[in-house]
């Protein structure tokens, strides 16, 4: 268990530091481009020379950003388990109104909800098909959850094979241009397309690093969310195992 809230912790702390060094990296780039011919560039410049796949990359990096933020907001323990919720149907349960707690469930629509209606639904029969009931809508919710965080994978890998593609497509410009000229082609008529090479792969790992650290740190923090409130369930619904 300390191992697990130590990954947790690195996964992070991981997360701001990575986006910060990706963000300084692309900042500093046009640095690095200060002794070439063609001068100062901006980051304006970088994107603009990395083509239209450089293009599709930043806007995967501005749609991972703001999936990232929905993620942050929405899979928060408390809205996926309302305190006050929690509290209100335990108090249900030890009055015995389960009825007004179905109507609670049905009413607040959430994670905690959703999974205590469908054991609350088989209240009545054994305990056995209670416990499955509740375990069967927790896999479903937890499933549904995971599917949210999924697309953050899928551009975490999306990125740098985008940004592969791009390396590839720089050098069939640079060596496409070699052959047209007979093999007399100058540096600075390679500079395009070895470039375009270059900072697409550079932007497709800028984009996969910090996606990828958040990826991890929303995974971690739902998986623990996800064990405490079955936990909290679990516990809810005991009483009905030592009546059978």
């Amino acid at each position: 268990m300390n191992l697990y809230k130590l990954q947790v912790r690195l996964a992070q702390l991981a997360v701001p530091v990575l986006t910060f060094a990706s963000f300084a990296y692309l900042t500093a780039a046009p640095v690095l481009a200060q002794d070439s011919d063609a001068g100062n560039k901006s980051v304006g410049d970088l994107i603009k020379a990395s083509g239209i796949i450089g293009y599709t990359i930043i806007a995967l990096s501005i749609v991972a950003l703001a999936i990232i933020i929905e993620n942050f907001v929405s899979l928060k323990r408390d809205k996926l388990a309302p305190p006050e919720i929690i509290d209100e149907i335990q108090a249900l349960f030890d009055e015995g109104q389960f009825q007004e707690a179905m109507e609670l469930c049905e009413n607040e629509p959430t994670y905690f909800t959703r999974v205590c209606g469908a054991g609350i639904a088989k209240i009545g029969h054994s305990f056995d098909t209670i416990e499955k009931s509740l375990e069967e809508m927790g896999d479903e919710e937890s499933i549904k959850l995971h599917q949210k965080i999924g697309w953050l994978s899928l551009i975490a890998n999306v990125a740098p094979m985008m940004g592969l593609l791009g390396t590839v497509s720089g050098m069939v410009k640079a060596f496409n241009e070699i052959a047209s000229s007979g093999g007399q082609a100058n540096p600075a008529d390679l500079a395009s397309g070895i470039s375009e090479a270059l900072l697409t792969t550079l932007f497709g790992l800028i984009v996969a690093i910090p996606v990828t650290a958040s990826f991890a740190f929303v995974r971690n923090r739902l998986v623990k969310t996800v064990i405490e409130l079955g936990a909290i369930v679990e516990d809810l619904f005991e009483r009905f195992r030592e009546s059978h």
